[in-house]
């Protein structure tokens, strides 16, 4: 990885549909060079896909939290992710350190299709209990690196 493959990261960070021609500008490329490079970033898994963010407001799904999962038994993160997978409601999930097994992050429309969901997370083995706290606003929301 060098600075010409870390500015075409930055430029599809900022526009996953950004041309050939605006990354190479941006990496100090030709349009083709840009593509080789970007293909190259792909194909070493160094950019894994390339998605949208879609505003859970315009679905309607108002309402986020992130829940503190603990499981009962030892489950491996595969596990875990296996038995969450199934949930759309779950936008995101990571095994952490201190008491609590994972954290998920959640979207659902509104309190009760929270409730919902959360109830479904409970019911899924290896699923004890669950914490949840509900977002109230959004303070920063950057592109992940």
């Amino acid at each position: 990885m060098d600075t010409i493959d870390e500015a075409i990261i930055r430029c599809v960070l900022r526009n996953a549909r950004s041309t050939y021609a605006q990354i190479g500008k941006e990496a100090g490329l030709s349009a083709p060079a840009a593509k080789r490079r970007l293909d190259r970033l792909v194909a070493t898994g160094a950019i894994r896909g390339f998605t949208a963010l879609v505003d859970p407001q315009a679905l309607a799904w108002h309402t986020e939290a992130f829940v503190e999962v603990y499981c009962t038994g030892n489950p491996t993160p595969a596990q875990l992710r296996q038995a969450l997978e199934g949930i759309p409601e779950v936008v995101e999930a990571c095994t952490v350190s201190g008491a609590a097994d994972a954290v998920l992050h959640m979207l659902a429309r509104d309190i009760p299709h929270l409730e919902q969901a959360v109830q479904r997370v409970r019911a899924t083995a290896p699923v004890d209990r669950t914490e949840s706290v509900i977002v109230l606003s959004r303070l920063l929301n950057r592109p992940r690196l």
